[in-house]
């Protein structure tokens, strides 16, 4: 009798391969869980993260953050996930040296795991701290845009730096266990991460061309918000860029650890590609177009502008800023109310202006306008900024335009800094804030966005008696001596004795 040979003979070797590949799999999958547990509860690891909760806290609770841009609040979340990366990186590199400083790699070596899927393991053992981070991210950011006085819009492509940055850190603390085994270079090389991003130059610098792009963060806010339309930074390519360098970093240490597979070669081809197309494309500089745009809103910001009316003054800000006009409405609303004359029912023009021509972190005041009854606004709000914008109101009642105001040392500057504080909560508070040296004595600069005032000594004097007077009494003579505390002849000894203040007023000489 002839035997018959079962016909599912052949298919046992692939059914087995396949079933030995799950179970590969699965270990990988339970190692790394394993590891992540004693990732998230290693104390370096535990305090990166209470200081990364403290610093969010910090930045959220401060009073001038509370009227946020959000394009400038989602770069505002890259600098915190830098400590939790550092951390990932030290406690990754000693997990995988684990075996070796306790000598079980020989023991290790005859079970179902080799060193490659082993170092896989460590690697995705990062994920779960990265994700940590980015709920981190998610929650400062979120925190940011429920504020009432937050506009603008943000970018995820921004947000998604802080969690790469961990999973790269991560990542490169496994890479060099393998390729520097060593107790010491790890710590060494998170020493040097923290100089070169946090002491040196955190967040990295303001460039936004050429190899800063290559760090994980380049740049934070500016120092003043911009339309989003006008930020022309590559944050997409950037994401790109560090996705593709943390999965390199991490198919690398795989590599390294004998895993040769077809899969991981084909795998690290493609995170190279990765790399490499992002790195390439983000150093390209700003756009033409993004140019062409900031020239334009730095030149001629009325082509891209909304203008609202309010009484008698119109108020014309960039789309994303309109939100903003009914505070700017209560400021000139309030300051307009203790002028006195022609000046108490004065059209004004209140403009908001940005300069964008040299990049998103230039610090130059703007030109002051030589337009009649025009003042400018700028794009920060909330602490200092509101004095700031209430002297600039003040100043162009009293002088007729920003350039005539920038000009001002007799007199007048007196009737300018009460009409701009007089009617605040706190105003000889408000006085130390709006002034560069934050003193309430002796002269100073008074802050603007364009050209600075400046007080003489004995105008801050007569200033502060005033503050300190019955309010409506001074408002009324105020109004009543409104021609001659406007006119260009007026001493601050001769504002001080219509006002009926005594004090020492000194001469009229801007310092």
């Amino acid at each position: 009798m002839t035997a018959l040979v079962p016909e599912t003979e052949p298919a046992t070797a692939p059914a087995a391969a396949r079933s030995a590949s799950r179970t590969t799999l699965a270990a990988v999958g339970a190692l790394a869980r394993f590891e992540a547990r004693r990732l998230l509860l290693r104390v370096p690891v535990l305090l990166a993260l209470a200081g990364y909760a403290a610093w969010i806290g910090w930045r959220t609770l401060q009073p001038w953050d509370d009227y946020p841009a959000l394009q400038d609040a989602d770069r505002a979340t890259q600098g915190g996930p830098l400590l939790v990366g550092l951390a990932a990186l030290l406690c990754a590199n000693h997990a995988v040296l684990r075996s070796r400083r306790r000598d079980t790699e020989r023991h290790l070596a005859v079970l179902v795991l080799p060193q490659g899927h082993r170092t896989a393991a460590h690697a995705l053992s990062v994920v779960p701290l990265a994700l940590l981070s980015a709920a981190g991210v998610a929650v400062q950011f979120t925190w940011e845009a429920l504020k009432p006085g937050a506009v603008g819009r943000g970018s995820v492509a921004e947000l998604l730096v802080g969690p790469l940055t961990v999973l790269l850190f991560g990542a490169t603390g496994v890479l060099l266990a393998r390729l520097a085994p060593s107790a010491v270079a790890a710590p060494l090389l998170v020493v040097l991460f923290f100089l070169m991003f946090v002491g040196a130059a955190f967040p990295f610098s303001g460039q936004e061309t050429g190899a800063a792009w290559f760090a994980p963060v380049v740049g934070g806010p500016g120092t003043h918000p911009l339309p989003s339309a006008l930020l022309g930074r590559p944050a997409g390519w950037h994401a790109l860029y560090l996705a593709g360098l943390a999965l390199t970093a991490a198919l690398l240490a795989v590599l390294v650890s004998g895993t040769r597979t077809r899969t991981v070669r084909a795998g690290l081809a493609a995170a190279l590609t990765l790399t490499v197309l992002g790195g390439v494309v983000q150093t390209g500089g700003v756009p033409q177009v993004t140019t062409a745009a900031r020239l334009r809103a730095s030149l001629t910001p009325e082509k891209d502008q909304t203008c609202v009316r309010q009484g008698t003054t119109a108020y014309c800000a960039f789309p994303e800023w309109t939100p903003r006009i009914g505070d700017w409405a209560r400021v000139v609303r309030r300051v307009q109310s203790l002028a006195g004359g022609p000046a108490h029912g004065q059209r004004l023009l209140v403009r908001q202006r940005v300069e964008a021509r040299y990049g998103l972190y230039d610090d130059a005041a703007l030109r002051p306008s030589t337009t009649p009854h025009q003042v400018t606004v700028g794009t920060s709000w909330g602490g200092n900024r509101v004095p700031e914008f209430s002297t600039a109101v003040a100043a162009v009642l009293v002088a007729g335009d920003e350039k005539t105001a920038g000009e001002l040392c007799d007199g007048r500057m007196v009737t300018v800094m009460w009409l701009s504080l007089a009617w605040q909560p706190d105003p000889e508070s408000q006085l130390r804030h709006v002034r560069v040296d934050d003193s309430v004595t002796g002269p100073a600069v008074v802050l603007s966005r364009t050209e600075p005032l400046t007080m003489t000594a004995g105008q801050t004097e007569v200033v502060r008696a005033l503050l300190h007077q019955p309010f409506y009494g001074v408002a009324a003579r105020v109004k009543a001596h409104w021609s001659e505390l406007t006119s260009p002849r007026i001493s601050t000894a001769r504002a001080a004795e219509l006002l009926g203040v005594r004090a020492d007023a000194g001469a009229d000489r801007c310092e």
